[in-house]
């Protein structure tokens, strides 16, 4: 069965460079992006996990952990993560599963249910479709999925946008325009009626067509 936006993520146990972990348990009352990365020892993947120790103080501030997986073992994993941490000059504090057995990649849909092998057998190729991102929130659902191919690296400052928004619009009734960015004007939502909003926004707002209002961000 696939995972959809606001379907419930799947909870599991796992092994990580930081032990074994409840991943509901280890979300907490916090958001959480997990991201995941097929073979270690791979150049682009090598990038990416060295950008996210670098600004994993810039989630920190949002109330959101970063989890890792990659398909290797604890062994490699940690050889893995001195050389990412010369290339990106960053510690890294945050777990890597090592999901040798597929187990968390099936359950997130990145592998058919019944793919066979484990991580010894398998090369970066064989393991292509494991290369996505999940923000979950303190509810324990799927806010954001991203699926990318293994030779562009991802924009973690794209996601760090997104969280901003899924955070603001968790707070209030509006929307984010297209590339929006924190501070500037936001939608109210059209479930809002004018008289609503006035209460809210009683500054006004800028009527473009009568089903996009935009307005200030809130606070």
């Amino acid at each position: 069965m696939s995972l959809r936006i606001n379907d419930q993520a799947p909870n599991f146990q796992a092994e990580t460079t930081q032990g074994t972990i409840d991943f509901h348990e280890w979300i907490g009352d916090s958001w959480a992006i997990l991201f995941s990365h097929p073979k270690d020892f791979t150049p682009v993947c090598t990038t990416e996990l060295g950008y996210m120790a670098s600004i994993q103080p810039k989630f920190e501030e949002r109330n959101t952990k970063i989890l890792a997986l990659s398909i290797d073992s604890l062994e490699d994993h940690l050889k893995w993560l001195k050389e990412v941490e010369e290339v990106g000059g960053s510690p890294i504090h945050y777990p890597v599963i090592a999901d040798t057995d597929l187990k968390v990649a099936k359950l997130y849909n990145m592998f058919q249910a019944d793919e066979t092998g484990s991580a010894e057998s398998r090369t970066a190729m064989t393991n292509a479709t494991v290369r996505s991102v999940f923000v979950i929130g303190p509810d324990k659902n799927i806010k954001l999925m991203i699926t990318y191919p293994m030779t562009t690296g991802r924009n973690f400052d794209e996601i760090l946008r997104v969280i901003d928004s899924m955070q603001l619009t968790a707070q209030h009734k509006v929307a984010t325009p297209v590339n929006w960015k924190q501070g500037e004007d936001v939608i109210i939502v059209p479930a809002v009626s004018n008289e609503e909003a006035a209460k809210v926004y009683p500054d006004g707002w800028e009527t473009v067509k009568p089903y996009l209002r935009k307005v200030k961000q809130p606070l």
